[in-house]
């Protein structure tokens, strides 16, 4: 193994760029042996797969970290692929230190490129902010697999006094310094409405001691603050019935569906796991009939549509009646009777989300009734409780429910006898099951997700397909997750259709699941930690920023005799299982509408 050191701080631009350019010379004649890499946190680094005297024209090349195959846009670090196969990640963290890989895609599997990548020190850098502004002062552990408790943060001011900062104080309703991801590698802290005080040095450190980022805040007087902008929000779809619309909106979907997946399995990364991509869409697109400015555009982002899209609202109102013979979607807002909501905005959701906005009543208990009862009617009273009260502070409480109902076109029998479940430790656990003898449908192994995919054909023209990995192991179930992309699951959809139907014997477990997630992080994860320190929302509430409370999401699936049942509240999924075999372990499930051909549900089963 040969070392090489990058010494560059992220702060010397042309320095950062020379060692970045020395580094792939030197690297470039290496590939045929594993090369261990040293650099700094914060800096960028190129690792490149193919040699320059090969024939790359054509080669399909992909790359794994740590085992686990690379999605572009997730950790570690903000990787993204460049020319001839090249993985480029930029900031480097601590998180993106291990071990990687590349590959060719050919006949056959070869290893062209190994790495050992190592990160050196402790991050530190200066800051300057403007008074009044939200600062985010960046936080990671060395790697992925850290101990649960969370970093400590301290700050030391002018005359050297160390103050340890209290941000896990739940009886604080309003924290001006709060964690954003509890939990998570990321140990990030935002620290809002910086005052000329908060200016100092600031220290994360992990519990054991060790110095893990040193930030240097400065806080200057800023400009007057401009006023409230308010443009773009109540842009109109100039072609309501464009073909290209509706394909847009598809494949926004698929995407966000799949970005939401990467984050929600990295925040549960063993446990069931159930939500409903078209449901936080649907929350996301009506928050967005009232959202201008930064706001609208931070929300557009984390949907996946372009900012000169504007026919979104009407074509989920389509998407909505063209699934409405087996999925129902509802939307509700609920408000602080003290805001003035806009009639404009009211009007539109009534015309576009069949949802006419309700004051909120005077009590918490009041306020948890009446939110319940509705979730309770929207989801056939799949689910009976979403919250167990209403803080007088909230301002806007915004809810979407769905509710699906799917007959098998085939029936399943259930089992007299139980059946054992192998689950990811290896323990079994009896389970009734349901059975078939003879089931006519596709089944097939579908290489680029390393899983076995079974196609179940339900009534309303929908799908459930089941992806059983190769084995019961976590890290067949986490190769299966990292391979599927929006573009790996459309391309195993279309291979399912094409694929002969066949009579196969069949064993799924029978289960309900119940799945209950607070979504907070999800939402910052997605770029919208903006709807929790003031969201410019004009077009719903014209006189001034207004701030997200919570956000949660509760998922119910239920795999019977006679079908699938589901339901869930701001964010639900679906589970199912395999033909010609048994899924009798571990499997990912997709519930996919074939008619507007996106996906309902997505969901992980490891506990039965």
């Amino acid at each position: 193994m040969r070392n090489h050191v990058i010494s560059s701080k992220r702060n010397i631009d042309n320095m950062g760029r020379q060692a970045v350019l020395c580094h792939l010379l030197l690297l470039i004649f290496e590939l045929s042996q594993c090369t261990r890499i040293q650099t700094i946190h914060g800096s960028t680094l190129v690792l490149p797969c193919v040699h320059p005297e090969s024939d790359s024209n054509g080669m399909e090349v992909s790359w794994k970290f740590q085992g686990e195959v690379i999605r572009p846009d997730l950790k570690p670090g903000l990787a993204s692929f460049a020319k001839q196969g090249h993985l480029v990640i930029s900031p480097i963290t601590f998180s993106s230190a291990g071990e990687y890989e590349c590959f060719t895609n050919g006949a056959n599997v070869e290893i062209i490129g190994k790495y050992s990548i190592t990160v050196m020190g402790h991050f530190e850098f200066s800051e300057k902010v403007i008074e009044g502004s939200n600062v985010h002062i960046p936080c990671y552990y060395p790697t992925s697999d850290h101990s649960e408790a969370n970093a400590l943060w301290f700050k030391e001011d002018g005359s050297g006094k160390r103050i340890k900062l209290d941000i896990y104080d739940e009886s604080v309703e309003e924290k001006r310094v709060e964690l954003l991801y509890p939990g998570d590698p990321d140990q990030t802290i935002v620290l809002r409405k910086a005052a000329m005080e908060d200016a100092g040095l600031y220290t994360c450190e992990s519990p054991d001691g060790g110095k893990l980022t040193t930030a240097n805040l400065s806080v200057e007087v800023g400009p007057t603050t401009p006023p409230l902008r308010c443009e773009g929000f109540d842009e109109e779809c100039q072609d309501v019935n464009s073909r290209t619309a509706e394909a847009l909106l598809r494949e926004s979907l698929t995407e966000f569906s799949m970005n939401v997946f990467s984050h929600l399995r990295d925040l549960q990364p063993s446990n069931n796991l159930l939500f409903s991509p078209i449901s936080i869409s649907g929350l996301l697109s009506h928050l967005l009939l009232g959202a201008s400015d930064d706001t609208r555009r931070a929300l557009q982002s984390a949907i996946f549509v372009p900012h000169d899209f504007h026919c979104i609202h009407s074509q989920m109102k389509k998407l909505r009646e063209k699934m409405s013979q087996s999925l129902q979607m509802a939307s509700q807002i609920y408000y602080n009777p003290q805001m003035n909501l806009s009639e404009s905005f009211s009007d539109r959701s009534i015309q576009l989300y069949e949802a006419q906005p309700v004051k909120l009543l005077e009590t918490p208990e009041e306020n948890a009734l009446m939110i319940n009862s509705w979730v309770a009617n929207k989801t056939k009273n799949r689910i009976t409780h979403l919250v167990d009260s209403v803080p007088p502070s909230a301002e806007l409480i915004m809810l979407s429910a769905v509710s699906f109902d799917g007959q098998w076109k085939n029936k399943f029998n259930l089992k007299t006898e139980k059946e054992f479940f192998t689950k990811l430790d290896g323990d079994l656990v009896e389970v009734s099951v349901l059975y078939h003898p003879k089931y006519k449908t596709t089944a097939r192994t579908i290489a680029g997700l390393n899983a076995q995919v079974a196609k179940l054909p339900l009534s309303g023209d929908n799908s459930l397909y089941i992806l059983l990995p190769r084995s019961n192991k976590l890290a067949a179930l986490k190769q299966v997750e990292a391979s599927m992309t929006d573009s790996s699951v459309r391309k195993m959809i279309q291979q399912m259709k094409e694929a002969p139907p066949e009579q196969m014997e069949i064993t799924l477990p029978q289960i309900k699941l119940d799945v209950e997630s607070n979504i907070n992080i999800l939402m910052k994860k997605l770029g919208l930690s903006s709807l929790f320190e003031g969201a410019n929302l004009c077009g719903l509430f014209p006189e001034g920023r207004v701030v997200l409370d919570s956000a949660k999401h509760k998922a119910f699936l239920a795999l019977t005799e006679q079908g699938v049942q589901a339901g869930a509240v701001t964010s639900v999924s679906f589970s199912r299982t395999f033909p010609v075999f048994s899924a009798l372990r571990p499997f990912i499930l997709l519930l996919w509408n074939d008619q507007a051909d996106v996906p309902l549900f997505i969901g992980r089963v490891t506990e039965p």
